[in-house]
């Protein structure tokens, strides 16, 4: 369509406005119908936006709206209207089509769109025009509340609208195309904006109590006019400016011209002395053509190193989901009026707006007041102003508003949100990615900003800077941030402005977190810790509930007759019942349990001839078990089976599994609940740089520096010292052998201008010798550089490849290889147990095997592998729920017996469960024994405890009253049970007290086991309580709370807490109560024995003199070099910590958070001490101590 063709009613419409004559502007009588009509046609136009392309088209803003605007200000409804709809033509084009359109056509419709607007904002770049809205705006200012009516209001924002739009409009790239210092358009409309004094009523609008509901639309006008300028460089301005910008171009043209030169130079070298005019023909030893033969090369020698076998090839084309994101347009330089109008405005802003204004902003965003992203305009002032402010004789408290601890939260938790959408969103990820930019800009500049504070020479500055970095530095969220971001990095998504902004920021932090742990020796940050416990999933439909037993006998008594009148063949049977469809997929095994299920469905349905001829059917379908009754079976017996599966708890509606896959866990499904543990551990630098030494880190730091001759000298320093860091610092320089870094070291290397680039030059030095070097001894280091490379592999690299195969590191969870004697012995089994009819054949293997420690998903992957099964679903596991539960006559007559036989033993349920010959779960056992009556309630069946005079070798037999165990049970029931039966369980006695030596044979055992360190803990405890008790002469039931994830695990140990048993230590009473405790009726004296009697006397070089735990070495600490080695060969912190002896006298600093760099390690927390040491000297209460918190998150559906 040609838009130039305009729609008949829109021309008569736009002709009935007025026309122009010179510079007069006549209007029509129908002039504000027809700006009203104009408002109608727009508001229904099509998806094209076809009336504002023809409006645009035939310029009706320029030759009409703004005419009218500027010589009938005085008419308040026309001058109102006017402004409604040039508000409307000047809207982004972005709002118009929601985003930029895919589609060829609809993208040509967006371009165009976007190309009047560029004609309406040069248009704008008129002072009459701003000089009427800025005099309107003014007028309306001026109103007092009372006076100020809702059209004003109105009129109001719509003027800051307008002047929104107009400075939202992008330049076009083919029509600027100036040099720095030309005016471009919106310098133009800025420079217009600054004459008419718009800018003062914006700093008005910014700083007036009266006029707080504007803060929002000031703020991003005041973004978009320093759009395309620098802090740096408006900061710089006036400070000797036109010297640092004549100085800063001559840098940048000596650079070229050196670089120029250099490859002059180095091309004279390569020309021979005496000319030539033929190259010749040279063959290229060593280097193969397309054939055997070497390569012929018909050049001249100096173009010998330009050669490649690539040359005369087509370039592959990238797809574009693989080309890297583009850069935003890179910031240019004004012209200096307008630089310096708006480095006048940065001043007055800073000085009389900006922490108001920022507040405002902050409330109305956590308020939830503004509309959606419109944060990103407070991530960009709190970048650009600080930024400003940092530059221009640092004056922290024009910022004050935006440094602080809340202003950091705020940023990272954006920061994170944009970092999620950027991962979930995956269409939008690039619009993510930008505003995730904004976010970090802004943090990155707070980090300067309380790096600058250090520096200042007032003393309440600094103390405040100290402050926010103790607050920063001890929450994980802050410290895990940056390596979230560099591992989650795609450069298809964010551009390469991001990953520098990125690793400028990381080592900013490294670096302020590095000099903060100087001279802090015991520096204490948080950890946090997500445990996952798994649980059987929810059914996902609901079931019937099982009638109860009195509705089942009532059914049963209904039954009678029927059944009687059946049994004696007075009611004909059915005879189209089949309990077995010899055609179905399911298995026998199933198709039985199903039987059970249907025979039991017709028996509560009250079809008593379809269960009877349903159970004989089946009877002879499985005769084998008598699980049917025996084949000779009368009356009273079929009546007493089907009595039976009446009552019997059959499992139901049983959703069949998916067949398991070969990687799948032999588990069934199960969800997951989350458990944030909170901790506070001791922070050690090293640790937390380990946590860079990762091929993510690795491959973006290269990734940047391809880019080394276009990057600044900041940028490549920040890159090379993060590099330096892991290669020096950590000895991990074999975490840099790889080939694309070594390709841009060659590139570097033979760079004429690599004299600019000392610092890549030297690194590139050292890596390449410590290559060759290892080269020299491990011939597979050429293969390495394929490859990039975690600790692990660094480790093994360096030290053998066999290092962590013996039970350390990464290898202790490697599957041990199978011998050939083993698959021999695994064939042998599997062919003597694959006929065996009924039998689980990898249970049988399993039960056979002689080399122990083999679990079900390895013995069926290697039968895969070794070709004797086609894949893992020709063995599925035996299904829940399909055993049957149905006892015969001689089955109840045994377990009868042998309650009778072993009624008076210690452990009733035990021993029958040893000798009883069909093998049952307890849960089974005891729902029988309850339904003969043999006994009355569970209890009876618990384990008898001895309450005097049993030794300390009985164990758990003569200390404990828990249900018996039997490691024969067949699913998990019995377990379940256990614990009921543990809850019904009464606690212990208050004044129970433990004989001398109690415990000692258990806590031999325990030490054996690797429970040395609880142990050790629990002694301290004891001791420690002794002497409090000793000193207090008070006794107070002290709890027991585990300091580390180490002393936790042994606190859920059935055998710790058996232990704590013995020694007469009290489990939580009631559900308010979460911890063990020491009772109040020991006294000191017991005390001290019970903690003699678990201490292990063998020598431990762990422990020191005092009995304590000592705390690990700070990265401060002399010869740190001594610990390093010991953690070359993990990617995460739970090294062990080199000990560091406890000084006298000393006293622990509460310094910031930790995190989880050394998981798991028992020494992370001061243990309590001996007698004598110097807890006792300076006791310090409970409450002060380190806690654990635990967090349940709950997941709603």
């Amino acid at each position: 369509m040609d838009w130039y063709m305009m729609n008949c009613e829109l021309l008569a419409t736009c002709s009935a406005l007025g026309y122009l004559e010179g510079d007069v502007y006549h209007r029509e009588p129908d002039c504000l119908e027809s700006v009203k009509d104009l408002i109608r046609y727009l508001r229904h136009e099509d998806e094209t936006r076809d009336i504002r392309q023809q409006l645009g088209a035939a310029q009706i803003l320029q030759n009409d709206l703004l005419p009218i605007l500027v010589q009938y200000p005085q008419d308040k409804v026309l001058f109102d209207a006017v402004i409604r709809l040039m508000v409307n033509l000047t809207q982004p084009a972005l709002l118009c089509f929601g985003k930029v359109p895919l589609d060829a056509t609809s993208r040509h419709h967006f371009l165009q769109v976007l190309s009047y607007l560029q004609a309406y904002k040069e248009a704008f770049a008129s002072e009459k025009v701003f000089g009427v809205l800025s005099e309107k705006l003014y007028d309306l200012l001026q109103l007092d509340w009372e006076q100020r009516q809702e059209e004003d209001t109105l009129l109001i924002e719509r003027i800051l609208l307008l002047v929104r739009n107009v400075l939202h409009v992008p330049p076009d790239p083919t029509e600027e195309q100036g040099v720095d210092g030309d005016a471009s358009v919106h310098d133009r409309v800025l420079w217009a904006l600054h004459i008419t004094g718009m800018d003062d009523l914006l700093k008005f609008l910014a700083s007036a109590q009266a006029e707080q509901q504007w803060a929002l639309h000031v703020l991003e006008i005041i973004s978009l006019m320093f759009r395309d300028q620098s802090p740096e460089e408006l900061a710089a301005l006036g400070q000797g400016q036109a010297a640092a910008e004549h100085g800063e171009d001559t840098r940048e043209l000596e650079t070229l011209r050196q670089r120029e030169l250099a490859e002059r130079r180095a091309r004279a070298l390569q020309r021979p002395s005496r000319h030539s005019r033929f190259g010749g023909s040279y063959v290229l030893q060593g280097l193969k053509a397309i054939g055997d033969r070497d390569v012929v090369f018909h050049k001249g020698l100096h173009n010998l190193k330009s050669y490649s076998h690539d040359l005369g090839k087509e370039t592959r084309r990238v797809p574009r989901r693989r080309q890297a994101a583009p850069e935003a347009e890179p910031p240019r330089r004004s012209a200096r009026n307008v630089r310096l109008f708006l480095h006048r405005f940065c001043q007055d802003f800073l000085e009389g707006c900006y922490n108001r204004l920022m507040l405002l902003v902050k409330d109305q965003l956590v308020r939830e007041k503004a509309q959606q992203h419109d944060e990103t305009y407070y991530l960009w002032a709190t970048a650009f102003f600080m930024a400003f402010n940092r530059r221009r004789g640092f004056r922290p408290e024009l910022v004050s508003e935006t440094v602080g601890v809340r202003a950091f939260h705020f940023i990272e938790q954006n920061l994170t949100t944009y970092y999620e959408m950027a991962l979930m969103d995956k269409k939008e990820a690039a619009t993510w990615a930008r505003r995730m930019h904004l976010a970090l800009k802004a943090y990155q500049e707070l980090l300067r900003t309380v790096q600058e504070m250090d520096r200042s020479p007032e003393q309440a500055v600094r103390d405040s800077s100290q402050v926010i970095k103790s607050n920063i530095f001890y929450l994980m969220e802050y410290r895990e941030l940056f390596l979230a971001l560099f591992r989650k990095f795609d450069e298809t998504k964010q551009p390469r402005s991001f990953l520098r902004d990125l690793v400028e920021t990381a080592h900013l932090f490294l670096r302020m977190l590095e000099r903060f742990c100087q001279g802090r020796a015991g520096l204490v940050v948080q950890s946090k810790r997500v445990r996952r416990k798994k649980k059987p999933r929810a059914p996902a439909a609901l079931t019937p509930q099982p009638p109860s037993t009195a509705e089942l006998e009532e059914l049963w008594a209904g039954l009678g007759p029927q059944l009687q009148a059946c049994l004696q063949g007075e009611v004909p049977l059915p005879e189209d019942v089949v309990p077995f469809d010899a055609a179905s997929e399911t298995p026998v095994e199933e198709q039985r349990a199903e039987a059970l299920l249907r025979i039991q469905g017709c028996l509560r349905d009250a079809r008593a001839p379809q269960a009877l001829r349903l159970l004989r059917s089946a009877r002879d379908v499985w005769p084998e078990g008598d699980v049917f009754g025996p084949p000779d079976a009368g009356p009273p017996e079929e009546t007493r089976l089907l009595r039976e599966i009446l009552f019997a708890p059959l499992p139901r509606h049983v959703p069949p599994e998916a067949e398991e896959p070969e990687d799948e866990e032999e588990e069934d499904e199960e969800e997951e609940e989350e458990t944030v543990q909170v901790s506070e551990k001791e922070f050690n630098f090293l640790d937390y740089l380990k946590r860079f030494a990762c091929a993510p880190v690795v491959r973006a730091l290269v990734l940047l520096l391809r880019g080394y001759a276009r990057n600044s000298p900041r940028t490549n320093h920040c890159a090379a010292r993060l590099l330096h860091r892991l290669a020096r610092d950590l000895r991990m320089e074999a975490l840099l052998f790889q080939l694309s870094l070594f390709a841009l070291f060659h590139r570097l290397l033979s760079d004429p201008a690599a004299g600019a680039h000392q610092e890549l030059v030297a690194l590139a030095k050292f890596i390449l010798g410590k290559f060759f070097a290892l080269a020299a001894t491990n011939k597979k280091a050429f293969v390495e550089l394929l490859f990039w490379k975690s600790p692990v592999a660094v480790r093994e690299m360096t030290e053998g490849y066999s290092c962590l195969r013996e039970g350390e590191g990464a290898g202790r969870s490697r599957v041990p290889p199978w011998t050939p004697q083993e698959e021999q012995e695994l064939r042998e089994l599997y062919w003597k147990y694959k006929e065996v009819e009924g039998e689980d054949v990898v249970a049988a293997i399993l039960a056979h095997l002689p080399a122990p420690g083999r679990t079900r998903r390895q013995v069926v992957k290697q039968l895969v592998r070794l070709g004797l099964a086609g894949s893992a679903k020709d063995f599925p596991r035996e299904r829940k729920g399909t055993r049957l539960v149905l006892w015969t006559q001689e089955q109840e007559e045994e377990l009868a017996r042998l309650f009778e036989e072993f009624q008076g033993s210690e452990d009733v349920l035990g021993n029958i469960m040893k000798h009883l010959t069909a093998r049952r779960s307890r849960a089974r056992v005891v729902e029988k024994l309850l339904g003969l009556g043999l006994v009355s309630e569970r209890k009876e069946l618990y384990k008898k405890r001895r309450r005097k005079g049993h030794s300390p070798g009985q164990g758990l037999a003569g200390a404990l009253l828990v249900p018996a165990q039997d490691s024969s049970a067949e699913d998990g029931d019995s377990e379940e049970e256990e614990e009921e039966d543990e809850a019904e369980e009464g606690p212990m006695e208050e004044h129970w007290v433990p004989e001398e030596g109690a415990g000692q044979g258990l806590a031999h055992r325990l030490h054996q086991e690797g429970l040395a360190g609880p142990l050790r803990w629990l002694e301290n405890c004891l001791r420690r309580t002794a002497g409090d008790r000793e000193e207090e002469g008070v006794s107070h039931p002290v709890p027991l709370v585990p300091l580390s994830e180490e002393n936790e695990d042994a606190m859920e140990d059935r055998r710790f807490r058996a232990l704590l048993r013995q020694l007469g230590l009290r489990p939580p009473a009631s559900e308010q109560e979460s911890f063990w405790r020491i009772p109040a009726a020991l006294t000191p004296q017991q005390l001290r024995h019970a903690a003699a009697s678990i201490a292990h006397h063998s020598p431990d070089p762990g422990r020191s003199p005092q009995g304590l735990l000592e705390p690990p070495r700070c990265p401060q600490d002399p010869n740190p070099a001594e610990q390093l080695p010991a953690g070359l060969g993990s990617d995460s912190e739970s090294e062990e910590p080199v000990p560091n002896p406890l000084q006298p006298g000393t006293k622990r600093r509460r310094e910031l958070d930790s995190e989880d760099e050394d998981e798991g390690s028992s020494g992370t927390g001061p243990a309590p001490a001996a007698p004598g040491s110097l807890e006792d000297e300076d006791p310090q209460p409970l409450g002060k101590r380190k806690r654990i918190r635990r967090v349940e998150e709950e997941e709603e559906d």
